[in-house]
């Protein structure tokens, strides 16, 4: 059941809500509350994703798109429409698309608030471009998680140098959720009898945020050297760990099917296909409490990515590593690649890891 409501407010929200609960004969099931901050343009994907994850964790989702206008006439006004859905294609759950125009769009924290659940965990999630302190955010001073993605920024390394250095519990970023196989994958090939690990590498895209967060994640774990490396992709490529056995090599030429190499033993297929976002926020909202490991590991690199570099070396100087893939570039670290083409924006290239 779809209702329309211009110019309207709050309290009206709320009692159409009622309405359409009633209409449908559906219960509140809702475990959570997932407000979604994103503009016109965006919020069709974002929206079918949350919706996509809701199957998982029935929710009342709030999408809020600002729409503060361009003349000074449009900016001057305040108007709220909305947009309730319930039954249907929300499943369990319920929808409400919240469009701020003029001066409220300043103002979505006094629209939101009276439409959350008693009782229930806050979760918000910036899609696209998120304030430069997501904690202090009126609306993030709602919730118990905040998401954001460093992969839709202009430049997705310096926006995870920022998220690094404003960290506060209960952040998380998309890129980071986007390595979960990897770090899977790689913890349960460490927890095998090896030799000492001297010395890690981490392949992937250049502008790729998820390669710079792998990195840091195994320089914090392992305490070694670890070298960021340019591949064509797509995403994270290979991670190659270098032990007095050998490499540990865990390679992904394709984005779907990976090999890993582990010395002294046959090589095996592992499945480590990119993920929707639907998935990776049906994975972020399984746990309510801080992501401790992604704070060590922002906390760890936050000098080296706060000035762009990724955050994975240790040592200026490293030894060269073995097994690597034809046509992957070696760079230092704080230093982007060199290429002969203009780097593109990041709203046209894939995000996933």
């Amino acid at each position: 059941m779809n209702i329309d409501l211009t110019e309207t407010t709050s309290s009206k929200v709320n009692a159409a809500l009622v309405e359409a609960r009633r209409a449908v004969g559906s219960a509140v099931g809702m475990v959570l509350t997932l407000v979604i901050v994103t503009d016109e343009g965006n919020h069709y994907d974002a929206l079918r994703a949350a919706s996509e994850a809701s199957k998982e964790h029935p929710s009342r989702i709030l999408v809020v798109i600002r729409r503060p206008g361009r003349s000074p006439r449009e900016r001057a006004s305040a108007r709220l429409d909305a947009e309730v859905r319930v039954g249907g294609e929300t499943g369990n759950g319920e929808t409400v698309l919240l469009r701020l125009h003029g001066e409220l769009a300043g103002h979505a924290y006094s629209v939101v608030l009276p439409l959350l659940l008693p009782d229930a965990p806050v979760v918000v999630w910036w899609p696209d471009e998120a304030p430069p302190h997501p904690a202090e955010d009126l609306l993030g001073t709602l919730a118990q998680r905040r998401i954001t993605d460093a992969a839709a920024c202009e430049d997705p390394v310096a926006a995870l140098g920022e998220r690094a250095r404003v960290y506060a519990p209960g952040d998380t970023d998309l890129a980071w959720t986007r390595i979960t196989p990897w770090r899977s994958v790689l913890a349960a090939a460490l927890d095998q009898r090896h030799g000492p690990i001297t010395a890690a590498e981490v392949a992937g895209e250049e502008y790729n945020p998820s390669s710079e967060l792998l990195g840091l994640w195994l320089a914090e774990r392992l305490g070694v050297p670890v070298d960021r490396v340019v591949s064509p992709g797509p995403g994270i490529t290979a991670v190659r760990l270098t032990t007095e056995d050998g490499v540990i090599c865990l390679d992904r030429a394709d984005g779907s099917l990976a090999t890993l190499a582990v010395p002294g033993q046959p090589d095996r297929h592992v499945a480590l296909h990119r993920r929707s976002t639907a998935e990776l926020i049906a994975e972020e909202l399984r746990r309510l409490d801080p992501d401790e490991a992604y704070a060590e590991a922002v906390r760890h690199g936050v000098d080296r990515l706060g000035s762009g570099s990724a955050g994975t070396a240790q040592a200026q100087e490293r030894p060269p590593l073995p097994r690597r893939s034809p046509g992957e570039a070696r760079h230092r670290p704080g230093r982007p690649a060199k290429s002969s083409k203009p780097a593109k924006s990041t709203r046209s290239r894939e995000k996933k890891a």
